[in-house]
């Protein structure tokens, strides 16, 4: 059998972060070969993918990062399939090269064909499956850009929010971060009532009206009853009129206009492993 030394185990696992033992094992069938050796490993995780490819990948993390200048923001979801593996610190640490990568790309499709240290994502994901004995994979992928992006990753990396205002002034990167924070635990379903769908309008007069009927309200009163609700459907569904969690008696509007006259909200985007 060929000899491998200690240190060159330690080399190769440096190189792909497999374990110990299957390191020396691809070493001794490659005879000290290191490209051949990582080729080992690689076919390895490929069969370790194939096998688990129909299993659920609901756990994970969620990372949201910015650029330098606050002009573009991404967020993604590395997904696994359990929440020990979430937690391992290596995992957290590779789903934030990736969202640091994320921001130079398009689409989801684009951050898996880009370099990763002379592999695609793509390959990268399949090789870490190999080595951790889990399915891995990109779950969500959003971006958000324009005059000030700032991003929240809620304590755990279950959670994480980007919120983009409409200038870059001072006290943004604060205001920014909290109304990121609002959209973390709000979960807002658009950032006001001209973003809702017609559909969601309709669906909530039509479940409110039936209410309002078993509850004997007058045929005549509903459609100003409704008026109501739906404006609080408003306030309670979109970020702009929502209370503003550190300061109950504002909307999330009137607090960035505490910061800036004409400082608005105008967008956000949310992922969450829940």
């Amino acid at each position: 059998m060929y000899k491998i030394s200690a240190a060159d185990v330690s080399k190769l696992r440096g190189i792909t972060g497999s374990g110990m033992m299957d390191c020396k094992k691809s070493l001794v069938e490659a005879e000290g070969d290191f490209d051949k050796a990582i080729e080992i490993l690689r076919k390895k995780g490929q069969k370790v993918a194939a096998k688990r490819a129909d299993r659920e990948s609901s756990e994970g993390a969620v990372i949201a990062k910015v650029n330098e200048d606050h002009t573009l923001g991404a967020i993604i979801s590395l997904n696994c399939e359990t929440d020990f593996v979430a937690k391992n610190d290596d995992f957290v640490e590779f789903a934030y090269e990736l969202a640091e990568i994320a921001l130079t790309c398009a689409s989801k499709e684009e951050l898996l064909e880009t370099d990763f240290h002379g592999m695609t994502v793509a390959e990268k994901l399949v090789e870490q499956t190999g080595v951790i004995g889990e399915k891995i994979e990109i779950g969500a992928f959003k971006r958000a850009d324009g005059p000030f992006v700032e991003a929240y990753i809620h304590t755990g990396n279950k959670i994480a929010a980007l919120a983009t205002l409409s200038a870059n002034v001072e006290g943004a990167e604060e205001a920014a971060h909290n109304v990121a924070m609002q959209v973390a635990a709000m979960n807002p379903i658009a950032l006001d009532e001209t973003q809702v769908s017609q559909e969601t309008i309709d669906k909530e007069l039509e479940i409110e009206k039936e209410l309002l009927i078993k509850e004997g309200k007058p045929e005549n009163i509903i459609d100003n009853i409704l008026k109501g609700k739906i404006q609080k459907f408003y306030k309670e569904n979109t970020l702009v009129h929502q209370e503003y969690i550190k300061e109950s008696k504002v909307s999330v509007a009137d607090y960035v206009k505490k910061v800036s006259a004409d400082l608005k909200v105008v967008g956000f985007e949310r992922v969450a492993l829940v």
